[in-house]
């Protein structure tokens, strides 16, 4: 039963190590300009790295101090935690698995259009009191600032491959039909496009894009490529934990086997 018992402390080592990873994949996500103006899914995901962190504490000390009650509480939670973790990898997968960036004629760069997210990251930036703290938030930021200090020519922004967040908010959308002066002031056509985001265009440094539709489909482009590497950090945990759990499940049952015999 000591063996047993033994073993189970042992691998709750390596889950305390996937509760870190979890909690790092967390952490990750709240940093950068885009995700600290969208507090959307760090907290959950560190709130279930914590939580596993403990249950594992749990399973160690129960493990090495021969608790068999502890042991029993600490697989039937972890059992609990993995089905979360494992819901929280599938969701992050689904609402992320739409979208993709449009190429422009004679552009590098990609741009991008709400319609091509799912409906849940779509009702996050919609609803206009959210949007305006988003708004808020990105103009106050060097997201786009930054790009004056990287091209002064034309040919040398188009054939950049700007970020989406840069490309939705920084510029007017390139079939309005604006002139380059420099990446955040740009020329207005004689005549306008007919879509909204043209007329919301403005060269007030402190407006720009961030009112536009463009914009907000930028913004969720980032987050999906910033979720979808912290879902494969998620995945690794997720697949780690359920090897560590049913190593657990299967010592402590030989631990009572053993215990009978």
């Amino acid at each position: 039963m000591s063996l047993s018992n033994n073993v189970i402390g042992y691998i709750n080592i390596i889950a305390v190590v996937l509760s870190v990873l979890v909690i790092g994949a967390g952490i990750w996500l709240t940093i950068g300009p885009v995700n600290s103006c969208v507090m959307l899914l760090q907290w959950p995901v560190i709130i279930l790295g914590i939580l596993i962190l403990l249950v594992s504490l749990a399973g160690l000390i129960g493990g090495f101090w021969r608790i068999t009650w502890l042991l029993i509480v600490y697989l039937i939670a972890m059992l609990a935690l993995i089905v979360l973790l494992g819901v929280l990898v599938g969701f992050i997968y689904m609402v992320t698995l739409r979208s993709s960036g449009r190429p422009q004629p004679s552009r590098a760069y990609l741009e991008y259009s709400l319609e091509d997210f799912s409906g849940f990251l779509r009702r996050r930036v919609l609803k206009s009191y959210k949007w305006e703290r988003i708004r808020t938030c990105l103009s106050a930021t060097s997201i786009c600032p930054d790009l004056n200090q990287r091209f002064t020519l034309a040919q040398d922004f188009y054939n950049a491959y700007l970020s989406p967040i840069q490309s939705g908010c920084c510029k007017p959308p390139t079939k309005c039909g604006y002139t380059f002066v420099n990446p955040t002031y740009w020329k207005s056509p004689i005549a306008l496009y007919v879509d909204l985001d043209c007329l919301r265009w403005s060269n007030d440094q402190n407006t720009l894009c961030y009112s536009c539709d463009s914009c907000k489909a930028g913004l969720l482009a980032n987050l999906k490529l910033d979720w979808l590497k912290a879902d494969i950090f998620l995945l690794v945990a997720l697949i780690g934990l359920i090897v560590v759990h049913i190593i657990g499940c299967c010592a402590l049952l030989n631990a009572k086997t053993e215990n009978v015999l």
